[in-house]
């Protein structure tokens, strides 16, 4: 099977779109593509080695939430098509990819398309003359409803948050969206990854304690680290994870696919011999382990 190759060079759709708000403001936004490949590059980016300088949120008529972190996210991955990323007070999910369902029940093919980002663009607001005075990203979902918000660094606020003098802002603090710009609307420069750092396959072995079956889950989890190491699967990451809502079943294990075959796969009362399997079979092979697959097909 052909494995698709990464491009670092974004490919611009060259749309520029401005709405208008009701006190004689603007909005420009200004798109780019929303495949895996492009979004997953963007936000590894901006929550893993920018996150000092963002914010996030959600913006509606009546109503504004902006976060920000004060430390790297403890989690950034993608797990079922939904971007997780986990701070230590607060998390969010975003879905950057096709959402296929979990292991009790697949997703209908019309709500991963509504669930899905289908819309991104670099926005800025700008004021009845048409001068900039804010920064962000914008999100839409599959149904044209605006979803998350991200808060690039404003020029025109200072360090303790405070409003600079009129026509004297801190235009250095514009770099992020300079870069982001020339990188994902106008592919002028090139994604800074040699692949896409979110598109990483994982193996995840569940540890929680709800149910006694799943209480053995290091051996198992030992069994794969081991079987990875002696596979020379250095581009696999084996995590662990709360629990994977196949219950009474454990020790549970989930493998997140490939770019051979993407699909998500569950695998029920997996021992260390099993475990063992699944590296050989399938994540080398590309062959489930079936007897233990979950559900049974």
């Amino acid at each position: 099977m052909t494995v698709a190759t990464f491009e670092r060079r974004v490919k611009p759709l060259g749309k520029i779109e401005r709405e208008d708000t009701y006190n004689g403001n603007s909005i420009e936004y200004e798109d780019f593509p929303t495949d895996l490949d492009t979004l997953g590059p963007l936000l590894h980016s901006l929550f893993q080695e920018n996150w000092q300088e963002i914010g996030l949120g959600h913006m509606v008529d009546g109503s504004v939430l902006e976060l920000e972190f004060t430390a790297p996210p403890k989690i950034c991955r993608i797990y079922d098509g939904y971007l997780t990323v986990v701070t230590e007070s607060w998390h969010m999910h975003l879905c950057v990819a096709e959402n296929q369902g979990g292991a009790t029940g697949r997703t209908p093919e019309s709500l991963r398309q509504v669930r899905r980002v289908s819309r991104a663009a670099l926005y800025r607001r700008l004021n009845a003359e048409g001068e900039a005075r804010s920064w962000g990203i914008q999100f839409w979902n599959g149904a044209g409803v605006k979803m998350m918000t991200l808060f690039l660094p404003n020029a025109f606020i200072g360090e303790e948050e405070d409003l600079l003098p009129e026509h004297k802002p801190n235009l250095t603090k514009l770099g992020l969206y300079d870069r982001l710009r020339q990188i994902y609307v106008l592919g002028t420069l090139d994604i800074p990854y040699e692949t896409n750092p979110l598109n990483r396959p994982y193996i995840s072995v569940c540890r929680s304690t709800r149910c006694n079956a799943g209480r053995d889950w290091k051996s198992v989890h030992e069994a794969l680290e081991q079987q990875l190491a002696e596979s020379g699967l250095d581009n696999i990451e084996l995590i662990t994870s709360g629990c994977l809502e196949v219950c009474k079943m454990g020790p549970i294990v989930f493998y997140s696919g490939d770019e051979r075959a993407p699909e998500h796969t569950w695998y029920a009362r997996v021992t260390p011999d099993v475990a063992k399997e699944i590296v050989t079979q399938h994540v080398v092979e590309n062959q489930k382990v079936e007897r233990h697959l979950y559900p049974q097909p």
